[in-house]
């Protein structure tokens, strides 16, 4: 008999669509239900990830498998619908969860009714990133993809005005033609293997030779292609600045995980499929994920140097982070690989907490001369009277709060000791200093570029501060409610958590990246006992 915790697998993906479709049901006067049914099924989809975790942590430290598989109407895979539960998805599910939470709470205090459909948007999109995350075929992770396009160009269009809708515009036309890519190159491996399902596809791809290998290949470069746009490297990125920046607050911390979905894709196909020991599979790609990575780096290190705004600074900041780990894949596996996988939790947390306060740090330029008039009217000045009037919670030294808060955003995303950011750099900077006997050139210019972006964006994100916060002003402060500031206050605790509990994360995190490669343990867990690769056909 299936344990009962594993039916929890397909929870992250029924319970967002069933509420999000139950509060299209209900009518806007009803917005304190409505809230409070997005609240509620967010934070159960958090206990829900926490059980997870520890799902696959009991089960991988006590020596059993640690990938579960569960196949939807009992059809077993390849032929069916299969969900897999492995270390990176469980990690990737509870970072979704912290960051749909904490968003979600700090749309509370006044996005959630700036436009119609937030909380079902906001729900869909938490489905779709759950949904890409589990699947085990190439297919639905093609159809979870487009949940998460037709979601996010809503939500990117939350809050109206011409900045977004601009925006929107550039991200459809980019996303539309990376989803095409994605079909293409989905039905070219289809042609040439017979499948989609990401295990069988691992028994299969070995077996290729003859006229289908040049076939296969070109299908998995496009395949990659469509996912390297997804994750923001360059040249393909240059979108995702501008975009986020055009986001309202909470649905931008939440935007952090999208371009992660490209890298996870990354991730998971790369490692599965193309990184086997001998053979046309071993290391395919892996020049290119290495010195597109680079790139990506260098381009978001220019670019947290040119930008004034903090909006554009946290977009260039993501784009650095999106580099810096499609390069570690590219660069080795072992601690390199396990330091990417720290870097991606720590960075993706300190992004979002900083989106949200971005907003918060702004409010002070754009407050009205008069003391405790509403800010924003431009943007909320449709809403109903009862909005304009809300009892706000007073909070002092306000000023002293975001001053700390961004501090020490800054401090984690630029990665300076002893805070997450850092440890996860030093990680992966020791593993590539031990790749073999001598170091590679190639070795030492990631490192360099590691550690500029670091310093680039420390400067960025100082001169920044100076200019809006700690800058002297008689402008007011301004109201900040509870709801804002405890979202945010949540994110860096957890990310101080990340530096203080950093022995048994790193060692999650080993474990992570050594079943990533482990084609054998996977196979095992969604197709039972995997055929042996059939031999050329010649065909």
């Amino acid at each position: 008999m299936t344990p009962w915790i594993d039916h929890l697998i397909v929870a992250p993906i029924l319970l967002p669509l069933i509420a999000g479709a139950a509060i299209l049901l209900l009518k806007d006067r009803r917005h304190l239900v409505r809230r409070g049914i997005a609240i509620g099924t967010a934070a159960t989809l958090l206990v829900v990830a926490g059980l997870l975790v520890a799902r696959v942590a009991d089960a991988g430290f006590s020596g059993q498998p640690g990938t579960t598989a569960y196949q939807l109407g009992s059809w077993p895979a390849p032929f069916g619908i299969v969900l897999v539960l492995d270390w990176l998805s469980a990690l990737m599910l509870m970072l979704t969860s912290i960051l749909g939470l904490t968003s979600l709470i700090y749309a509370t205090a006044r996005w959630d009714r700036a436009g119609p459909r937030f909380h079902s948007l906001f729900l869909f999109q938490l489905m779709g990133l759950n949904g890409a995350f589990l699947t085990g075929d190439l297919f639905n992770l093609f159809v979870f993809f487009e949940v998460l396009l037709a979601a996010s160009f809503a939500l990117l269009l939350h809050g109206s005005g011409k900045a977004r809708i601009k925006a929107a515009l550039h991200y459809i036309s980019i996303n539309v033609a990376t989803s095409l890519l994605f079909l293409i190159g989905a039905a070219t491996i289809y042609g040439v293997t017979g499948t989609l399902n990401m295990a069988d596809l691992a028994v299969r791809i070995p077996a290729i030779g003859g006229s289908d290998l040049a076939i296969l290949q070109s299908g998995m470069a496009i395949l990659g292609m469509a996912f390297l746009v997804k994750a923001g490297m360059w040249p393909l990125g240059f979108w995702l600045p501008r975009t986020y920046a055009a986001a309202s607050p909470p649905v931008a911390a939440l935007f952090a995980m999208l371009s992660k979905v490209g890298v996870y894709a990354v991730l998971r196909v790369y490692l599965l499929l193309l990184n086997g020991e001998v053979g046309w599979s071993a290391n395919f790609g892996e020049e290119w994920l290495l010195f597109g990575g680079m790139a990506t780096i260098a381009f978001g290190t220019v670019g947290v140097l040119a930008v004034r705004t903090l909006s554009r600074i946290a977009g260039y900041s993501l784009v650095i982070s999106a580099g810096t780990l499609l390069a570690a894949v590219g660069a080795g596996q072992g601690a390199v690989l396990a330091g990417a996988l720290f870097y991606l939790v720590s960075s993706t947390l300190a992004v979002g907490a900083f989106y949200l306060l971005i907003e918060l740090v702004d409010r002070r330029e754009a407050s009205s001369d008069a003391a405790g008039a509403p800010v924003f009217d431009d943007e909320f000045s449709g809403l109903p009277d009862q909005v304009e009037t809300e009892v706000r919670v007073a909070i002092p030294a306000t000023m002293a709060i975001l001053g700390s808060g961004f501090a020490f955003c800054a401090l984690l995303i630029a990665g300076l000791p002893p805070l997450s950011g850092f440890i996860a750099k030093f990680v992966m900077i020791d593993g590539l200093l031990s790749l073999g006997e001598t170091v590679a050139p190639t070795s030492w210019l990631l490192i360099g570029l590691i550690i500029g972006s670091g310093l680039a964006t420390l400067v960025a994100t100082t001169r920044a501060g100076i200019d809006l916060i700690w800058a002297p002003s008689d402008k007011p402060q301004p109201a900040l409610r509870v709801a804002e500031a405890a979202p945010v206050a949540l994110l860096l605790v957890i990310c101080m958590g990340l530096m203080v509990l950093a022995a048994p994360t790193m060692r999650y995190m080993e474990r992570t990246s050594q079943s990533l490669g482990d084609r054998q343990g996977y196979g095992r867990a969604v197709l039972g006992n995997p055929a042996r690769p059939q031999p050329d056909t010649g065909r």
